[in-house]
């Protein structure tokens, strides 16, 4: 079997109402999927964290090094890509783009094994996890406080466990949406808090300090990511356990914050930290450290069902008879080609989502939906 093309799909839809974190603002919702085909007619499926457009441009630059050649080498295929471009850089781009091709390559290898992508990490340990519902931006043209509070009760009656809202626009604000929130949830579901690292050390700590009489599971993204002594600061000075690594990308961005205890939750993005084959060597990383992993998810029902394939086979940790189970940030804001792109939506009932059992990554892609949300000028 021999990869015989590399393609990306981009999607686009503009916003009704637009939104910000407190680091972005987003008037539309854009991503880019990633599809390679063998001669045998095989087809994976991957998709790359971050601007789809550039992405895109990136995936291009790897082809030539795919084409002909074995999809079944993800390690060896993972490896080459990366050398191609280290010289440019070992971090960003070019590794969300190496991202979409390797989890692609791992859906060809699960379709042609008839297994899914889980068992081919070494088994699932779980058939479905609980979601958290993300979402609580600061929407144009409304009350922030009223919006965050409403949105939250809805996540509560939707039977969600837990909710993530977004900070850092100034403590003083946020400490009244998150007064709010927590009145609207009830005292017996789960908050977190994001800041996009939004606010620098001293910000952070007062907002640490005062939010945490309103039980708060985790404080993410409190400092900008390449900070790393500000992220040991910020964890020193207030209680609550700080979550952090979505923009790390690969096992050599890990390295210092889990050696250093930068953060208590290591949050990786499967389809930003280097796919399948690289988000194993990072659970390893956490497991030996000891650090607690939440995977970060940010896109389509591609990046959901990856995301999920890997949350089946997380090593328990600790390994107890009742170990803590890893749960799923569900993206609850606007964005209508998130399930369209699926023959089979995957949706939550009651805050519960089932992992996909289908070879690969057990999915199916509705090839109208792609051409329906394909922006404009293409």
């Amino acid at each position: 079997m021999k990869i015989t093309s590399v393609r990306t799909h981009l999607l686009e839809h503009r916003l009704a109402v637009p939104f910000e974190s407190a680091s972005m603002r987003f008037d539309r919702r854009s991503h880019v999927l990633v599809e390679i085909e063998c001669d045998d007619g095989t087809i994976g499926w991957g998709e790359c964290l971050g601007p789809a457009r550039a992405n895109a441009a990136v995936v291009a630059a790897y082809t030539p090094w795919l084409i002909g050649k074995d999809p079944l080498e993800t390690e060896k295929l993972w490896l080459v890509l990366y050398n191609a471009l280290r010289d440019q850089g070992q971090r960003g781009l070019s590794v969300t783009g190496l991202s979409g091709i390797d989890v692609a390559l791992w859906d060809i290898k699960g379709k042609h094994f008839g297994v899914p992508v889980s068992t081919l990490l070494g088994g699932r340990w779980r058939e479905s996890v609980r979601a958290y519902a993300t979402g609580s931006f600061k929407r144009d043209g409304v009350d922030r406080v009223a919006d965050n509070a409403t949105e939250v009760a809805t996540h509560r009656a939707a039977g969600f466990h837990a909710a993530k809202i977004k900070i850092g626009f100034g403590v003083t604000e946020d400490l009244r949406v998150i007064q709010a929130v927590r009145e609207a949830m009830g005292p017996d579901m789960r908050l977190m808090i994001d800041a996009n690292h939004g606010y620098d050390v001293l910000e952070a700590v007062e907002l640490g300090r005062r939010a945490a009489d309103f039980d708060i599971d985790w404080f993410e993204e409190p400092v900008i990511p390449e900070q790393l002594s500000a992220y040991r600061a910020v964890r020193a000075g207030q209680p609550i356990p700080v979550a952090g690594g979505e923009t790390w990308q690969g096992r050599w961005a890990m390295k210092e914050p889990l050696e250093t205890r930068c953060i208590d939750i290591l949050q990786p993005d499967l389809c930003g930290t280097g796919g399948f084959t690289e988000m194993r060597r990072i659970m390893d990383m956490a497991t030996l450290a000891g650090v607690r992993l939440v995977p970060h998810v940010w896109g389509t029902g591609v990046q959901i069902a990856a995301s999920l394939q890997f949350m089946a086979a997380l090593l328990p940790n600790p390994p107890r008879v009742n170990p803590i189970e890893p749960i799923l940030e569900f993206d609850r804001t606007e964005n209508p080609f998130r399930q369209a792109i699926l023959t089979r939506p995957i949706e939550h009932v009651n805050g519960i989502v089932a992992i996909p059992d289908g070879p690969g990554l057990g999915i199916e892609i509705d090839r109208a939906a792609l051409e329906e949300f394909r922006p404009k000028d293409l």
